[in-house]
């Protein structure tokens, strides 16, 4: 079972011995804050396939992100063997080695396939209904399915798409879809369903640890909201006290910092932040979309900002602000950003030049 080791990933974090405040520890292993990720909108749109992730993938490497992060469906699986692809070079460059990177993909979406099937619904039919992975009534709105046959199928394609016999992390992508369709209480009687699986496959080798990925499942007011003691309760209930449950994924950025500033959730009937809720649960937090799909740019950021982040006036760019803003927050484990330039990725890796910014002056952020 090749994953990330704990000698390995701190090996690869002294390689960058000069960077600052780049690294933190959980689960035993060195993570880098920044985390590169592959999604990309509008999956259907033909320029989703004529560039690649591959130079992106080894640039974040060379410059010393060990955390990559995909999932099944990004552009219908392409995502994740491009990066198959640049692993590959990688080793054969003696750059890295397996045991450096944490590598973690996820499950929930159909995945389809690229080049598009010409009729998706019959693809569904032909690959996942008539093979029993699960029924119709399963798969909501044709797009999304958490059956465990189905995940477990999922997962195997990830690994073989990626080229990895095993993943560091592997996520349940976006559950709360399925929230309302299930109520409640069938809810978390199909995640416990699912925890279990992922206990048998991590027993497997299939990945060391798992987690749930959500857009807004922690932190809707719609009826969707998921309760992450809920969730460690199911872990604990089919995997005892060592269960593998060691992750949550939840967007966080400038233009939307619930996850630190607004208590929706409860441990031990007590209300606090997603932030606090996975501390006190033994969770370490990712946080997903840190530029707001680069959405958090259309004005510049006020110079009081500026000086917050970075009062050596090192950082160029509100990119590279924004980047530093998730890095310093206090909880967050690393925070991903998409791109697939090198010449970007380089630059906002620009950020280990300076500090994290404390949590008194950070605090102050949200006081402008």
């Amino acid at each position: 079972m090749k994953v990330a080791t704990p000698e390995n990933t701190l090996e690869f974090a002294k390689k960058f011995s000069h960077y600052k405040d780049f690294y933190t520890q959980s689960n035993g292993l060195i993570f880098s804050k920044l985390g590169l990720g592959t999604f990309n909108k509008e999956p259907y749109k033909e320029e989703n396939y004529v560039f690649h992730y591959i130079a992106g993938v080894k640039e974040a490497v060379k410059n010393g992100i060990n955390l990559i992060d995909t999932a099944s469906n990004y552009r219908y699986g392409q995502s994740e063997k491009e990066i198959g692809v640049a692993l590959e070079e990688l080793y054969e460059e003696d750059s890295v080695k397996r045991e450096d990177l944490i590598i973690c993909s996820k499950g929930g979406f159909i995945q389809l396939d690229y080049p598009f099937p010409e009729n998706p619904y019959t693809w569904i039919d032909e690959n996942i209904v008539s093979k029993k992975l699960a029924t119709k009534d399963e798969i909501e709105l044709d797009q999304h399915c958490m059956t465990p046959d189905y995940l477990e199928w999922s997962c195997r394609r990830s690994l073989e798409n990626l080229g990895v016999e095993s993943l560091d992390i592997y996520y349940l992508h976006n559950p709360e879809m399925q929230v309302l369709k299930l109520g409640e209480k069938n809810f978390y009687k199909q995640i416990e369903k699912i925890f279990k699986r992922f206990e048998k496959l991590a027993d497997e080798g299939l990945f060391k640890y798992y987690g749930v990925a959500v857009w807004n499942g922690f932190m809707s007011e719609i009826n969707e909201n998921i309760e992450i003691e809920k969730l460690v309760e199911c872990a604990k209930k089919v995997g005892g006290e060592n269960h593998r449950f060691k992750y949550i994924q939840t967007p966080f950025n400038m233009g939307k910092t619930t996850a630190y500033t607004t208590p929706t959730q409860k441990v031990n009937g007590e209300k606090c932040t997603i932030l606090q809720a996975a501390y006190r649960l033994g969770l370490g937090v990712i946080g997903s979309s840190s530029l707001l799909q680069m959405n958090l740019f259309k004005k510049s950021f006020t110079a009081e900002t500026g000086v917050i982040l970075d009062n050596s006036m090192t950082l160029k760019s509100d990119i590279q602000l924004a980047l530093q803003f998730v890095r310093s927050t206090p909880g967050i484990v690393s925070g991903l950003f998409g791109s697939k330039v090198p010449v970007n990725i380089k630059q906002n890796c620009e950020i280990s030049k300076v500090k994290a910014v404390p949590k008194s002056k950070y605090d102050l952020l949200y006081r402008l």
